[in-house]
């Protein structure tokens, strides 16, 4: 694993405080003088807490503006790997608190997942965890079952990737499986439950997957039976 640079955590402490400013500022203009009577303390820390992370979003899409994040291998030094390393230091001090605690429901938490960049269709869903929300596309009618994980990052040793995941349309991602980075699913396929699919992995529409690590169980439905046998 890589060390995060002190630049790169002065970027993201910069951008924090830049957030928790006007996080502050927006609930004294708001609500500062408000009448909120005996409960005027719980109000005001509720909504400092929900327009610090309404502001955190905007910044951390601002910057991903600026320095997007890159598919494939991340050169050390790199302004790619500067980019990815900020992006991990949102997660780990921000946005994983957030998503990880079960408190919000479903819906909100595709806004929340929407707000961070992940492309969602129409009717789709995730009550699991998308570590690397700009890098997650999913078609229509997809759900991701409670705590299956997608990751678009590959940390090995000092090797550093990203690579984009891909649901096509009617997906269904299983309770707690895993799916990791450069993983397209076609339409109509499904990832079982404690499926562990690697990266780099292609699921045919309409295949069936499972297992530790992830296999075809079912073929697709323009896929001869012969095939699950023979195909790689």
């Amino acid at each position: 694993m890589r060390q995060i640079t002190p630049a790169q955590i002065a970027t993201f402490l910069v951008l924090l405080a830049l957030a928790l400013a006007l996080g502050v500022a927006t609930t004294w203009l708001v609500l500062g003088r408000a009448p909120l009577g005996d409960f005027r303390g719980v109000v005001l820390v509720a909504a400092g807490v929900v327009f610090i992370y309404l502001w955190a979003f905007a910044i951390y899409r601002l910057f991903l503006r600026v320095f997007p994040l890159q598919e494939g291998e991340l050169p050390e030094g790199s302004r790619a790997e500067f980019a990815a390393q900020v992006n991990i230091l949102f997660y780990l001090m921000l946005f994983n608190s957030l998503i990880r605690t079960h408190f919000l429901p479903v819906p909100l938490l595709r806004l929340v997942y929407q707000a961070l960049g992940a492309r969602f269709g129409r009717n789709s869903y995730s009550a699991g965890v998308l570590l690397d929300p700009p890098l997650v596309e999913m078609g229509d009618n997809c759900i991701i079952g409670h705590d299956a994980a997608l990751f678009c990052h590959a940390i090995e040793g000092r090797r550093f990737a990203l690579g984009r995941i891909r649901l096509g349309h009617n997906v269904t991602i299983g309770a707690t499986a895993v799916v990791m980075s450069d993983v397209s699913i076609g339409d109509g396929a499904i990832v079982s439950a404690g499926a562990v699919v690697r990266k780099g992995t292609r699921i045919g529409a309409g295949e069936v997957w499972g297992g530790v690590p992830a296999k075809r169980l079912r073929p697709g439905p323009d896929q001869p039976v012969e095939e699950i046998y023979t195909s790689p």
